[in-house]
């Protein structure tokens, strides 16, 4: 089993290399591998998106890559299970609104918007760790539990079109998407690679996960 995490240049992979490399041993689950070669991602078994920064640049990036199509076959026509992480959940979206009106994948019905928290208080980025409150039951949640922190940091949000494909939220003076899902796809908007024992958890369950 290979699991592809594609570099796009949208920040530095160590962590999540790390993370995941740890948790595929951990679990016999096979190899993985940062990869820029839209070859590898085609072929892969299973594919992450991370991605930090702002939504238009990563979406350019994707693109130019040469990775984007390669994705979108591998998702749409095979059904590989794809985990996007931060910006690399917000790529899912039909939109992002963010400096100038980008289009996503449109894996997932919803578009990315700047967090409005009611109570101006609350800063923006929303930055630091954060209580899950879970939405709806996922195989990649197995063990996890509202209340099970998880760690963020972003200014814009996935605005839900369609609630059932919101897996989870967080309070943020005010609802703020935090995992969506759809199919053989799942976005992460926290980073499971710095979200301790819960994220290492989510990384393990979405490299056995065999929807």
């Amino acid at each position: 089993m290979l699991t592809a995490i594609i570099d796009y240049e949208s920040g530095n992979l160590h962590s999540a290399e790390k993370a995941f490399q740890r948790m595929a041993a951990e679990t016999e689950a096979g190899k993985v591998v940062v990869t820029t070669d839209p070859e590898t991602v085609a072929k892969a078994d299973r594919i992450v998106l991370p991605g930090d920064g702002a939504f238009p640049s990563c979406a350019r990036a994707l693109r130019q890559s040469g990775c984007f199509q390669a994705m979108i076959e591998a998702v749409e026509t095979r059904g590989v299970p794809f985990l996007g992480i931060c910006v690399g959940m917000q790529l899912l979206a039909r939109k992002g609104h963010e400096y100038e009106e980008t289009d996503g994948l449109g894996w997932i019905d919803g578009e990315v918007t700047r967090i409005a928290p009611a109570d101006p208080a609350f800063k923006i980025p929303h930055m630091g760790w954060n209580d899950l409150v879970i939405d709806h039951a996922h195989p990649v949640l197995d063990g996890v539990a509202t209340g099970d922190h998880a760690y963020f940091v972003h200014s814009y949000q996935m605005a839900m079109t369609d609630l059932s494909q919101r897996t989870a939220h967080v309070d943020y003076a005010g609802d703020v998407t935090a995992i969506v899902a759809r199919d053989t796809v799942i976005g992460l908007q926290f980073h499971p690679e710095k979200s301790a024992a819960t994220g290492l958890r989510m990384i393990a369950n979405f490299l056995n996960w065999k929807p």
